[in-house]
């Protein structure tokens, strides 16, 4: 984390499945609950905050040496301030969402796409050869978050005993939807009673309930494709580096679908 670890966080990490956590500083009892956590065995490190990290980076694989610039771009509302779609304001949220996206991306495995909204990540795609595939991963993801909102997904109703993650599991397949017979007789078994299939179109109509996504890039969006799969996302505000020879297919893209898109100029690739 990036900043002091106080009671209310140690409280919210208790309960996540993590085996770490590296934070600047802690509240005393907030260091006593992450120090329990795992029966003692969860890792507690405290960051130095005025540390600078060298300014190169090396790997090595297989006996070479690779040496590179470390990232050391600082994203801030100046790096959106580009916005080349007809939909020209970007709202203070919509800052938040676009930064804390690129900000995330900077420190993932290039490719990588990401969708933020109300200051938290949604989803990312990282890792990718081709950036729509990025946006389909990440995309993926963004539907399970906000169908677990649905109130069939709500309203299922578990047998007494089924614990806090197997829930989670069990939500997320029922959202799937995609069970071999075998598996569907198993996870029928968590139930008070069998629940009602979730249809897609019950899916496809929740989701377009979905809007003000903030859509981030670590690199410029090569095709419009991306903004394609993103439009069935709830996504209205994009931030990408632009500069492809694509980029006016992508402006058009965004204003078809009333997005707002901020070129940042800036790449974030992480290797």
């Amino acid at each position: 984390l990036s900043d002091h670890v106080d009671v209310a966080t140690a409280k919210v990490l208790k309960t996540e499945v993590s085996d770490g956590i590296v934070a600047p500083s802690y509240a005393p009892e907030a260091l006593e609950i992450l120090s329990a956590k795992k029966g003692g065995k969860f890792i507690v490190l405290e960051a130095d905050p005025n540390y600078t990290p060298p300014a190169n980076e090396y790997r090595e694989v297989f006996g070479m040496g690779f040496m590179q610039k470390r990232n050391d771009i600082v994203l801030s509302e100046e790096t959106l301030a580009d916005v080349v779609t007809s939909v020209s304001e970007l709202s203070e949220g919509a800052k938040r969402d676009l930064l804390v996206g690129s900000i995330s991306l900077k420190y993932t495995q290039s490719n990588s796409v990401g969708y933020a909204i109300n200051g938290q990540m949604i989803g990312v795609g990282a890792g990718q050869q081709s950036r729509v595939d990025c946006a389909k991963l990440a995309g993926r993801k963004v539907k399970i978050w906000y169908l677990r909102q649905h109130p069939k997904v709500l309203g299922l109703k578990f047998k007494s005993g089924i614990k806090r993650q197997a829930r989670i599991n069990a939500r997320v397949r029922y959202i799937e939807g995609d069970f071999s017979e075998i598996e569907k007789k198993t996870w029928e078994t968590q139930f008070e009673e069998i629940p009602e299939p979730l249809t897609e179109e019950e899916k496809n109509e929740f989701m377009q309930s979905l809007t003000g996504v903030a859509l981030s890039s670590d690199a410029f969006f090569p095709f419009r494709d991306s903004i394609d799969v993103a439009s069935k996302l709830g996504v209205s505000f994009v931030a990408q580096a632009g500069g492809s020879v694509q980029d006016t297919q992508v402006i058009e893209a965004c204003n078809e679908y009333n997005m707002a898109m901020a070129m940042t100029k800036q790449r974030l690739f992480h290797h």
